[in-house]
């Protein structure tokens, strides 16, 4: 949500609990610079700034600062962190492999992509870890969201899974991740192309016991992976429901404390 969509009942309920959280931790803070933290907090979703309050109340020691928020803030948009952007990235080089991966991950390639050509593997990693960093600080201080592209290899049992795993988790859209799979249609050489392209158009080919095997793994791994996120909705939803009835409880408090105190002055 950006400034223009947040009205001034919004950042007065953000600069609320601001102060509630403060005073959580043992701190004072004055309403003029609670609206002042959550001015500059409207560029980013409720929902990742109400995380990230929660998060410094349990994890930061002293004063809550704007850079204890926004760390965490920046934190819940999705990017990977460097050794994991790295691993991607390494197994993206393999033409066989098809992978999910950021704009900052693409981008920081293209600038180790020529030392790894040479073999070293170490220069690359370093140049790679220093230019993601810096791209990844770039977007973040200018509010990007994270942008997801698939770089299709060319096993296409690795792509079914890649694809099907990254639209379970919503990196890309399920129109995105069907134009992908799409691909698999065109012109199959092979017996096994076309039972793989079967599963898109429904026509049923048989394939080989290997196939049949790979494709046996794929789908018990997108079952459990679809068990395992319902109750992480579930448990999600339940502790969203607690959080919030405890978030309004504190600001109303912390209004009324604060409306109290600017009586006094």
């Amino acid at each position: 949500m950006s400034t223009s969509e947040m009205n001034d009942a919004q950042v007065a309920g953000l600069a609320a609990a601001i102060i509630a959280t403060a005073e959580a931790m043992g701190q004072e803070m004055s309403p003029g610079t609670a609206a002042i933290m959550a001015e500059d907090l409207c560029a980013y979703p409720v929902s990742d700034i109400r995380a990230a309050l929660k998060a410094c109340r349990f994890e930061v020691k002293g004063k809550l600062t704007m850079a204890d928020i926004l760390q965490r803030v920046q934190a819940a948009d999705g990017r990977p962190g460097k050794d994991e952007a790295w691993s991607l990235a390494l197994t993206a080089s393999d033409e066989s492999e098809t992978v999910v991966m950021t704009a900052e991950i693409q981008q920081a390639m293209t600038a180790a992509g020529p030392v790894l050509k040479l073999g070293d593997k170490v220069g690359a990693r370093m140049a790679f870890m220093s230019a993601y960093e810096r791209l990844v600080a770039t977007a973040r201080a200018e509010a990007l969201p994270t942008a997801w592209s698939v770089s299709l290899g060319f096993d296409p049992v690795h792509r079914v899974t890649a694809i099907e795993s990254a639209m379970r988790m919503q990196l890309i859209t399920q129109q995105a991740g069907t134009q992908y799979l799409a691909d698999l249609r065109i012109a199959p050489i092979t017996t096994d192309g076309q039972a793989i392209a079967g599963l898109l158009t429904g026509s049923a080919v048989k394939a080989s016991p290997q196939l049949r095997e790979k494709l046996a793994e794929v789908r018990q791994f997108v079952d459990a992976a679809k068990r395992r996120q319902g109750r992480e909705r579930l448990k999600k939803a339940q502790a969203e429901r607690v959080d919030t009835y405890l978030r309004k409880r504190r600001v109303r408090v912390a209004i009324a404390a604060a409306q109290h105190k600017e009586g006094f002055r």
